[in-house]
């Protein structure tokens, strides 16, 4: 039986929990950044752990103090390890955790690594998860704004004790308390992202190329098939609908034709196929099968990265509609 996991908000954390304590952010990335200045507008005292290069200069801009991620590791009693997932296995056993001292707490942003056993946390620390539900660069903006984000939290070890506690703490001060936090174990948090990536978000995707595509090739303007596939923004709309209303409460705010049209091509649809995919991409997953494989991407130059890159190097015709609307209706690209 499945039973319902825990929810935390503000009212669970005691912020005086990291009173005196060293959070080190090892890696000032995207969401590096956004988690360190959030905990430092919080209060928190952050020092960041990055190698020499164009990030560790951003961190020297936004007034920190940063050193290499060993030290960090070595001066922190909670370190928050936000390099990318593929990356951690190569640095974490070798760099950070020989150095962690004992009772101090690894945090990790997602659950790749540690479901997968990619990493080896030493005994006598806590190891803890705090995978945020939202864009790194997000991370910091709905902070700005005096809103919040959700995360994934759980405690996959506990030897200081204090290790839920240090947990929630660490979530109110990066503002996401202020949505909420769903307890799920590192192995259901990387589950649940990669199977939503690779079975929702390729049927989305294709979808979308798809209907461009037969659109276009029926006589539609491509700038209008843009348009309302997803640049007027009523898709994104129709998906926060889903969230405010609930999936199907908010199917009636579509009009008759919509929902009518909709319903009866759902039917046509093989449902057998998608399922079959998707329950095969899950065993994949759960296997460890898709991590391997990811794991020899990086180990040999990132060869399909470099394929997805020329696919979307911007000369598609999906690509030069966008920009024909642009510059019709002076849209100008987020900064970034």
């Amino acid at each position: 039986m499945t039973t319902s996991p825990r929810l935390f908000t503000e009212a669970d954390a005691d912020p005086q929990v990291l009173d005196g304590q060293v959070v080190a952010v090892l890696g000032y990335g995207t969401l590096g950044r956004s988690v360190a200045l959030n905990l430092r507008d919080s209060g928190v005292n952050v020092l960041v752990g990055n190698i020499a290069d164009e990030y560790r200069d951003k961190a020297v801009a936004d007034g920190f103090e940063p050193v290499g991620i060993p030290e960090a590791a070595a001066q922190a009693d909670v370190s928050l390890v936000l390099l990318p997932d593929e990356v951690i296995p190569g640095c974490f056993d070798t760099d950070i955790a020989p150095r962690l001292r004992q009772g101090a707490a690894v945090c990790f942003a997602s659950g790749y690594v540690l479901a997968y056993g990619l990493v080896t946390p030493p005994p006598g620390v806590d190891v803890l998860l705090m995978a945020p539900r939202m864009s790194g660069a997000l991370v910091r903006q709905v902070y700005l704004a005096g809103d919040g984000f959700y995360t994934y939290v759980s405690v996959e070890a506990d030897a200081s004790g204090k290790a839920l506690a240090r947990l929630l703490a660490l979530a109110r001060a990066v503002g996401s308390l202020r949505k909420g936090s769903l307890e799920m174990s590192a192995t259901q948090e990387a589950l649940i992202d990669l199977l939503v990536e690779q079975t929702f978000g390729v049927y989305l995707g294709l979808g979308i190329q798809l209907a461009f595509r037969v659109g276009v090739d029926a006589g539609l303007p491509p700038e209008a098939m843009a348009l309302e596939l997803y640049m007027s923004g009523e898709m994104s709309k129709t998906i926060q609908g889903f969230a405010d209303e609930g999936f199907f409460g908010s199917l009636l705010n579509h009009g008759l034709t919509a929902l009518y049209g909709g319903f009866i091509r759902t039917s046509e649809v093989d449902n057998a196929g998608m399922e079959q995919m998707f329950r095969s991409v899950l065993e994949d997953i759960s296997s460890g099968g898709f991590a391997r494989t990811f794991q020899e991407e990086m180990g040999n130059d990132y060869p399909t990265v470099a394929l997805i890159r020329e696919v979307i190097g911007g000369g598609d015709p999906i690509s030069l509609a966008e920009q024909r609307v642009r510059d019709a209706f002076g849209i100008a690209l987020p900064e970034g």
